[in-house]
Formats: structure tokens, sequence, C-alpha cells
């Protein structure tokens, strides 16, 4: 069942979710962005505005209507809720002839994620497929996930660097949610079509404030998320993106994109998918004690690639080319699936605009434009 939910009564979803004891983390704006924060109910979305995005620019403006969910993403991901980017493992205290091991386990709160668009979903499901139900399970971040009720928001304004289209993973959530939000504009109507996906999330739907949606409802919602798809900010071409990426390890754009890149590692830490993490010891002055910390890591410092001797990448070049290929090319081998979601986000936040869509437009058309130089000398 889909069920209609008028303005006035969508505020009974958080008290909904509130009731079952769900901590609720949406986003909300601080210092003109928009985060993903703590929030009660309605008043804290960041209604009545809207982002605009381009390669190294943000803006989080007022819209031209009094929408809940008018923006996309931005600089925060959901991974530093079940992935915190420091984390104390655990520590080691003084017994006797040896140390005792004191590990950090703490409660993890029922959390309910509002907001959560089709590529998140997605990106969680990367995550999950690397540290669940790979060779090596996280335990931390195994606790954290079975406590997550996932309430997805489907894109009725892409922004300027979304290209989840060319991904296969939006605007429209398919899968991976518990309940799901098309908000709608219609004859000055402003209602809410929701979805459930679960068990879970139907029997929260049954103290949500609303009534079956009709085939008019539903009809709007899917035109919007039709002209949505219509309106990414970007595209990339994917097929044989992973054979292009691995047959041009020596093209000349790589050293084009190294003399703007900073390595200043803004694209990874805005990543949902990007997993890298430096562990570090810290020793008690006194000696009768340490700790072991997890810290997120990113492959554009010289330290990532250390081996005794050196660094393998020591280059810009080489790192950008190293995060690049391994985004497109091979997680594909490693995980069965890309390392990209199609979020745009390291586009955004990058420093000097770099776009990885771009990057990989140029790579392909220069091998085209080769092709074809030779076929003519021929």
């Amino acid at each position: 069942m889909i069920l209609a939910v008028e303005k006035k009564d969508f505020q009974s979803l958080f008290d909904a979710l509130s009731s079952e004891n769900y901590q609720i983390i949406g986003p909300a704006v601080d210092n003109s962005a928009m985060i993903y924060d703590e929030i009660s109910g309605v008043d804290g979305l960041p209604v009545g505005y809207t982002d605009e995005q381009d390669g190294g620019k943000y803006r989080l403006v007022k819209s031209d209507r009094e929408a809940y969910f008018d923006y996309v993403v931005g600089q925060h991901t959901w991974k530093r809720y079940l992935y915190p980017p420091d984390k104390k493992l655990f520590d080691l205290k003084l017994k006797g002839n040896g140390f005792e091991v004191i590990d950090n386990k703490h409660e993890i709160p029922k959390r309910a994620f509002i907001g959560m668009r089709a590529c998140e979903i997605e990106a969680i499901r990367v995550q999950d497929m690397i540290l669940l139900d790979g060779p090596y399970k996280d335990a931390d971040y195994e606790k954290c996930r079975r406590n997550i009720f996932i309430v997805a928001v489907n894109c009725a304004r892409p922004g300027g660097t979304c290209f989840c289209t060319s991904m296969g993973t939006g605007p429209k959530a398919k899968n991976g949610f518990d309940l799901a939000i098309t908000e709608v504009f219609e004859d000055n109507d402003h209602y809410f079509l929701i979805e459930s996906g679960t068990k879970s999330g139907e029997n929260i739907m049954k103290n949500v404030k609303g009534r079956e949606a009709g085939e008019k409802q539903i009809q709007a919602a899917e035109r919007i998320m039709k002209e949505a798809e219509g309106r990414m900010g970007r595209k990339l071409e994917t097929e044989g993106i992973k054979e292009l990426l691995y047959r041009n390890f020596e093209n000349p754009r790589w050293d084009e994109v190294a003399n703007r890149c900073l390595s200043c590692g803004n694209c990874t830490l805005v990543c949902p998918t990007c997993f890298c993490v430096n562990i570090k010891d810290i020793s008690g002055l006194e000696g009768d004690s340490a700790q072991r910390l997890r810290k997120w890591d990113s492959c554009f410092t010289l330290a990532h690639s250390y081996i005794y001797g050196g660094s393998v990448r020591t280059s810009a070049k080489s790192r950008y080319r190293q995060w690049l290929t391994h985004k497109l090319a091979s997680w594909i081998d490693q995980f069965g699936m890309s390392g990209c979601v199609g979020c745009g986000r390291c586009i955004t936040w990058c420093p000097v605009g770099i776009d990885i869509t771009e990057e990989a437009r140029a790579i392909r058309e220069s091998e085209r434009k080769g092709k074809v130089s030779a076929s003519n000398e021929e």
C-alpha cells in the first residue's frame, strides 16, 4: 500500500518513529550547508531550501517553494554513523606480567535515517558487501547496521553534479529501504506519498496519519521521477569503462589532472563508499596503558601507500589515477560492482572542481581520436 500524507500530518511519521524509541537522524542546516544531525520533527528539516552545486561550488539557497526535501546531498554521508571517522577500538591496561584488553563496548541506539537518497542506499549496499559480506566482517559496523531504519526520499530536483541515472542508482529508490517518500506539489496541493519496503516499515505506517493514495496521486509521483531522470547535472558513459581505464594507464590526461589536483583527499572524505582507514596505537606516558584507534584515511596521502623504504605512489598523478581507476574499474574486479554511486559529492567538494565524469570522458575521447588518427594514417 502507498499512503498519501498531507503536509499538516507529516509530523505523525516522526512521532511514530519516536514512539518506537528511534533516534531520528535527518537533514538539517548548519553554517549555510546541509548536514545530517539528530532532529525531532519537521521543524528540524531545511524547509524551503534548495542547493546549487557545480565543480568546486556549493550553495544552500532559499527555494521558490516551501518544500521539505528540495535539496540533494551535502558533504556529510550516512557512513559517519555506520563507520565513524574516529573510533577507539580498545584499551590495554598493565595487569601482572601482561596486559588486559578492554573492549570499547558502548550501547548503539536504534536510529532512523530520514532523507536518504537512492544513491546513498546503494552506497550502503556497497559498504555492506565489503564490511558485512566480505571475508573480513567488521563487527562494529554490523552492530550499527542492524539498528538502522531507513526512510528514503526520492529525488525530485537532482543537483548540478548528480549522475545517478548513469550509474543505475536513482533518482527513485527501488529497494533497500523501510519507507520511501515522494514529495508532491500539484495544483496547489502539497503532500507526501509513503511506500513501505519492509515489515518494519509497514508497522510504522500503521501509526502515520494518511489515506491510501489514489491513482492520480501515484501518477503524479511517477511523473516527477520521470522528469528528474532527465535533469541530471552530469552524465558518465559506463559502457566498457573498466577496460577503458586499464588500457589507458599511461594516458597524458593523468598528467593534466595532476597539475590541478591538490591531493587534499576531499573527494575520498565526502565519498559514501570509501572505506580506507589507518590504525594508530598510542601508549601512555607511564608505560602501563595503551589504546588502539581507527581513523578514516585517504589514498591521496603520501603515507597511504607507504611500505618499508618509502611510498609506492609518490606523485599526485599516481594517486589520482589510483583513486579514479579503483572507483570505476578495479573495484568491479574486487567486489563485483562499481565503487561510484553517482552522488556527485567528489565533484562539488573538490576545491579546484576536478570532475570524475569529465576525466573519464576525456580519456575515452582521447582514445577515440587516437583510433581515428591511426585509421587516417593507414
